[in-house]
């Protein structure tokens, strides 16, 4: 037992419950009047104390700070309460003004734990709810890593809750500590697999190669679709024909991931041919072509624009069209897709020119007829 735990518990050996209330019964009216006394002046601070932490929740400075008003909040009213209690306490009617037994002292050790832990709990809430939605300003980071800091916040309280209470109620730390780091190198040893499966939730977290909500896919193995949760141990995706699939976040340290989500615009990439039979127009028909694109609203200007005659074909002269839309959404695109290419037929119509389509020519010699 440490120093301020021995004068505290100095003074009381035992507590006669019975002997209180005779006490009680016996006290003049002055006991009366601090215990009225006491109790008022627990009530108003409680009400002070409220009200300063709501004018704070209501004139926030930054998300950090709201979520530390809103986690002392309540505990600091439990405080309060648990401050009244300690100065009726020490009226001499009820015989703590003396000192108090261990018990009671290390109860309150295990108060201050609880207090601390409760105090965690509600900023590790509130801060998870600050910087992944719009309350401020512009959500910072995704609700799969705002939920991991309040799961990461949680963890470091309970365990300095745990060790608090383990070292009050006179448990030997250090051997706890040596024998924790002997049984968690055992545990990681036989767990490996989820212990390789949370560091890659952790590495999925500080690299951001994805968040929930956007288009994955990997070229390495068949993953793709919209990434929905990411846990400690798997990642759920739904697949673009809906169903879910659970990839262990051990998997993405080892393979390639594209996020199509992210990316700034979408490219069309075509080869058209022309008949051999128009190879006189091939030339103004890729003029055209290149112009139509370049006056397109929907193509992208800042990007890379080719139409070129690309090869002598086997059935065709073959040109290509490469450039990039403005959009990004799926829908859309196709759409403007569609419509360059129904201009593009258009613009071979109007010079009398055909697309061309897969052809033979079988060319026959007729050997020269006998003579008589």
């Amino acid at each position: 037992m440490d120093e301020p735990s021995e004068a505290l518990a100095t003074g009381i050996d035992t507590y006669d419950v019975g002997m209180l209330f005779e006490r009680i019964a016996a006290s003049p009216a002055e006991f009366w009047q601090k215990v009225a006394v006491i109790v008022t002046a627990t009530v108003v601070l409680l009400y002070v104390v409220d009200q300063i932490f709501k004018f704070l929740e209501k004139h926030p400075r930054g998300d950090i700070m709201d979520a530390w008003w809103f986690g002392l909040r309540r505990p600091s009213a439990f405080l309060v309460i648990i401050a009244g209690l300690y100065a009726l306490a020490k009226i001499e009617q009820f015989g703590f003004n003396k000192g108090y037994p261990l018990g009671v002292v290390n109860l309150l050790k295990l108060s201050a734990a609880w207090v601390f832990t409760w105090v965690m709990f509600r900023f590790a809430r509130r801060l998870q709810l600050n910087i992944s939605t719009d309350r401020f300003h512009p959500a910072r980071v995704d609700l799969g890593t705002a939920d991991s800091l309040r799961t990461l916040i949680r963890l470091f309280a309970v365990s300095c809750g745990i060790l608090y209470t383990l070292d009050t109620l006179g448990f030997n730390l250090s051997s706890l500590l040596a024998f924790g780091s002997v049984s968690g190198l055992v545990a990681g040893l036989a767990a490996k697999d989820l212990v390789a499966n949370f560091a890659g939730s952790i590495m999925i977290r500080m690299d951001r190669p994805f968040v929930v909500g956007e288009w994955i896919r990997s070229p390495d193995q068949e993953i793709e679709g919209t990434v929905e949760e990411i846990g400690v141990r798997v990642t759920r995706i739904r697949t673009f024909d809906q169903r879910p699939l659970y990839v262990p976040n051990s998997t993405f340290t080892r393979i390639s991931v594209e996020t199509p989500s992210r990316m700034l615009n979408r490219r069309i990439k075509e080869t058209i041919g022309v008949r051999y039979d128009d190879a006189a127009v091939v030339k103004p028909i890729i003029d055209d072509v290149r112009a139509m694109l370049a006056e397109h609203d929907a193509i992208d200007k800042n990007r890379i624009l080719m139409v070129n005659l690309l090869s002598f074909g086997p059935s065709a002269l073959e040109f290509f069209i490469y450039t990039f839309t403005r959009t990004t959404d799926w829908a859309t695109y196709h759409q403007i897709k569609e419509d360059v290419l129904l201009k593009v037929m258009d613009i071979i119509a109007s010079h009398n020119a055909e697309v061309a389509f897969p052809t033979q020519t079988l060319k026959v010699e007729m050997e020269p007829s006998e003579q008589g």
